[in-house]
């Protein structure tokens, strides 16, 4: 059985999601890919636009997209230098 992601693991996730789709991604396959339930994805997707992780754009057509920021681009190298260092001596 495996374990329940912490916060942070989820927040890398999304994030990570994000960065693995050319910096481009609509909302429904996010939610998708992120296995969260809707509500939990709602929940974390306020937070990240809140803390300005991630940003909202629209096409010519007027489609929504959710891209990093700069900030959410950070995060994600912060969070696997972390996760190398805990690796490393396996903690």
């Amino acid at each position: 059985m495996s374990k329940k992601r912490d916060r942070l693991e989820v927040i890398y996730d999304i994030l990570n999601i994000i960065q693995n789709h050319k910096n481009s991604i609509k909302p429904t396959p996010l939610l998708r890919y992120s296995n969260l339930s809707s509500q939990s994805f709602s929940d974390y997707f306020k937070e990240l636009i809140k803390k300005e992780f991630i940003k909202e754009i629209f096409d010519k057509k007027g489609k929504k997209f959710i891209t990093l920021t700069d900030k959410g681009f950070k995060y994600l190298n912060e969070y696997k230098m972390i996760r190398s260092f805990i690796d490393d001596f396996d903690l």
